[in-house]
C-alpha cells in the first residue's frame, strides 16, 4: 500500500466547506530513489502554494533510503514489480478524484529520478477513458516507443540535464521525436552543463540557478495547460 498525504493551500483548507470554492486540479507527485522523504514533501507543499491538490505517494512501503546502496536495492524492487507500482499509483489518482475538492478531468503526475520514470509509466498505464491531463518528468526513465508513446492523451514536460550519464541527452531526443511524431503536444528543456538530479538541494549535482528555473517552467506549463486550460 502507499502511504498518501494531501497538501493544499491555508486558504483552501479554510474554505473547504464553502460550496463556491473552486475545484483544484490534482497532481501524483512521485519520490526519487531515496523515498518519501522530506525533500519531496517541500515539493508537494511548494506545487501545493500554486493552486493544486497535492498527494505524495510512496511506493517504497514507508521505508526511505539512507544510502545509494539501499535506495538501488527499493527503487530496483518498486522496478521489478511495476505492476503493483502501477497499482498504487493508480489508487492515488482515484483518491484523488474521490475528492471534493478536486477537479477529476485534471489530474497529472509529476516526478523526479525513479519517479519521474514512474510519473511516465502512470501515464502510459491510465484509462484511456480518462488520461492523465498532464505528465511531468524530472530526468526520469523514458520511453521511446512511438506506439507505446501514442498511449498518452495530455501534455509532456520533460526537464533533463546534458550532462546526465543516466538519462543521456541522446534517449532525450528519441523521446521528442516519438512525441512529436505522435502529434503529442510537449516542452522539453535539456539544461547545459548539469547532471543528473540538479533540482536536489540536498545533492552533490544541486544546481540552484537551473532548478529556479526549471520549476518556474513547471508552474507555468500546469497552469496553461490544466490549471488554465
Amino acid at each position: 500500500m502507499y502511504i498518501q498525504k494531501i497538501y493544499r493551500r491555508k486558504e483552501e483548507e479554510e474554505e473547504e466547506d464553502n460550496e463556491s470554492t473552486s475545484k483544484l486540479p490534482g497532481v501524483v507527485m512521485i519520490h526519487e530513489w531515496w523515498g518519501l522523504n522530506d525533500q519531496i514533501r517541500n515539493m508537494a507543499d511548494e506545487l501545493a502554494k500554486e493552486g493544486y491538490a497535492v498527494l505524495a505517494v510512496d511506493l517504497y512501503n514507508g521505508k526511505v533510503a539512507a544510502s545509494p546502496d539501499e535506495a538501488m536495492s527499493m527503487v530496483t524492487a518498486a522496478r521489478d514489480n511495476q505492476n503493483e507500482s502501477n497499482s498504487n499509483m493508480m489508487a492515488a489518482v482515484d483518491y484523488l478524484k474521490s475528492l471534493d475538492i478536486v477537479d477529476s478531468s485534471k489530474i497529472v503526475s509529476v516526478g523526479w529520478c525513479f519517479g519521474g520514470g514512474q510519473a511516465l509509466q502512470l501515464a502510459l498505464n491510465a484509462d484511456q477513458a480518462n488520461p492523465m491531463a498532464a505528465t511531468v518528468l524530472y530526468y526520469g526513465n523514458l520511453v521511446t516507443d512511438q506506439q507505446q508513446l501514442s498511449k498518452l492523451k495530455g501534455p509532456v514536460l520533460g526537464i533533463f540535464g546534458s550532462e546526465d550519464q543516466s538519462i543521456p541527452v541522446s534517449e532525450v531526443n528519441k523521446f521528442e521525436e516519438a512525441l512529436n511524431a505522435n502529434n503529442i503536444t510537449n516542452e522539453i528543456y535539456v539544461y547545459e552543463g548539469v547532471g543528473h538530479a540538479f533540482a536536489n538541494p540536498t545533492g552533490e549535482s544541486f544546481a540552484p540557478a537551473e532548478l529556479k528555473d526549471a520549476w518556474q517552467k513547471t508552474v507555468e506549463f500546469l497552469n496553461s495547460h490544466v490549471k488554465n486550460g
